[in-house]
């Protein structure tokens, strides 16, 4: 799974108890979950691979989840492969393996692949039976994130990623920190739909409304550029985030600014404090 960095494994697997709660309908805490590597195994490295063990009161078993976004004829020879490559690692440990189909044309994958004395069988979601609006109906970020993998039905990709968008920070506006986190979920699960693009306009209508609500770094610094800012925080950070640095103060401490901004404290004190001296 080539995440950015900034996505921490804690969140990677809130992304893998959110997918087996709410797509899968497996009865997982996040406690009880532990992502394994796939240093060793044959699993590609793509980013929707989740593998991990699962430990409850009953039973251990081990989670292979696939997104995938295209009708591949050969998935289920692929998915018996990985099969054996983490049954190889966990020989004692009974695998559940799940591929969520997130494509635009009809699911066409057949969950098995039969041969003279072979019967082999895994099991597959397919998003356009699930509507987007019946996970965002849960009032739950965790849900809210998921249906950016659901079927959009009549609606627009922009339309249904705003929708989404808005109530993701509707729901979690008094807690930046939060919001950005999931917004970070929102972006590794909708590179699986190349819906990018409309997470940044989605985002984009969200700090204008709130600035100090800043859901990303990047997204700060891109709306600092587009008020003059080149040369970004190398020389002190000049007009242009001066200006947003001190609309964030207004609700908030330098610590909070500097954990949304990545900017450091000293800094922000600095920004403060100049302003301060020409008034």
């Amino acid at each position: 799974m080539g995440q950015k960095d900034v996505i921490s494994k804690k969140l990677i697997q809130r992304i893998a108890v959110d997918l087996a709660v709410y797509l899968l309908k497996l009865d997982i805490e996040f406690d009880e979950l532990e992502l394994l590597s796939s240093e060793n195994m044959r699993v590609e490295e793509r980013r929707a691979d989740l593998v991990a063990k699962v430990t409850q009161k009953d039973e251990i078993f081990i989670l292979h989840i696939e997104i995938q976004n295209n009708n591949d004829p050969e998935m289920a020879l692929r998915m018996l492969r990985y099969y054996t490559d983490i049954a190889f690692n966990y020989p004692n440990i009974s695998i559940r393996q799940y591929v969520i189909y997130i494509g635009k044309a009809k699911l066409a994958m057949h969950p098995e692949r039969q041969d003279r004395g072979l019967k082999y069988q895994y099991n597959m979601i397919d998003m356009h039976n699930i509507d987007y609006k019946k996970l965002l109906a849960q009032n739950s970020p965790d849900a809210m994130v998921l249906a950016i993998l659901c079927d959009f039905n009549v609606d627009t990709d922009s339309v249904a990623v705003n929708t989404i968008v808005q109530l993701l920070h509707k729901r979690l506006h008094d807690n930046p920190k939060r919001f950005r986190e999931y917004m970070y979920m929102l972006e590794v699960l909708s590179d699986n739909r190349n819906l990018k693009v409309a997470i940044k306009e989605a985002e984009t209508v969200i700090t204008n409304v709130k600035v100090e609500n800043l859901p990303s770094y990047e997204l700060g610094m891109e709306k600092g550029i587009e008020k003059g800012i080149e040369k970004g925080i190398e020389k002190g950070i000049e007009k242009g985030m001066e200006k947003v640095i001190l609309q964030m103060l207004q609700k908030n401490t330098a610590e909070i600014v500097s954990e949304l901004t990545g900017i450091t404290i000293s800094d922000i004190v600095n920004i403060k404090n100049k302003a301060t001296t020409k008034h």
